[in-house]
C-alpha cells in the first residue's frame, strides 16, 4: 500500500510539472500570436476590427497572401493540457450561492462569483470561501 501511494504522489508531481511547463509555453505562444483583424478593417470605422472570415472568391486574405494579415488556424491553439485553465492552472467555476461552493475542488478549481450576485450574498460567499480555502478569481483583498 505504501509503494502505491508513493507512486501516485510521484505521478501527481509529474503531472503538475507538465501543467507548469504547458502554462509557460502558452504564455510564450500568446505573446507571439498576431492580432487577427477583419479584411479591410482600416477602410471604414463601421466594419470594426473584430475577426470575420473572408468569403470572396478573389480575396487575397483568404488565399493567404502574407502582406494582407494573418488568418486564425489550428496552429495558434494552446497546449491541450492547459486549455480552459486560468493563468495559475486552475479551472474556473461560476458560483451564485454558498451551496455552489461545495462542488468546488480546492486543488483543481477556482471560483468566479456570478455577475448578478448582490452585495449581501457576495460577502457571504467570500466568507464561506475563506473558511473552505477556495480561491476566488474575481475578488482581490
Amino acid at each position: 500500500l505504501i509503494s502505491v501511494a508513493c507512486y501516485c504522489i510521484f505521478t501527481g508531481e509529474l503531472y503538475m510539472d507538465k501543467i507548469k511547463k504547458s502554462l509557460k509555453l502558452r504564455a510564450k505562444l500568446k505573446r507571439k500570436t498576431p492580432v487577427f483583424r477583419r479584411q479591410e478593417w482600416y477602410k471604414t470605422v463601421s466594419l470594426g476590427e473584430k475577426w470575420r472570415s473572408p468569403k470572396g472568391i478573389d480575396s487575397k486574405l483568404k488565399r493567404g497572401e502574407k502582406a494582407r494579415g494573418s488568418v486564425p488556424s489550428v496552429g495558434y491553439r494552446s497546449p491541450s493540457l492547459v486549455r480552459g485553465l486560468n493563468q495559475k492552472g486552475l479551472k474556473e467555476k461560476r458560483v451564485f450561492n454558498k451551496s455552489d461552493l461545495k462542488k468546488i475542488n480546492t486543488m483543481k478549481d477556482a471560483c468566479v462569483i456570478g455577475r448578478t450576485v448582490g452585495k449581501k450574498k457576495r460577502i457571504e460567499i467570500i466568507k464561506k470561501a475563506e473558511e473552505l480555502g477556495i480561491k476566488i478569481s474575481n475578488f482581490n483583498l
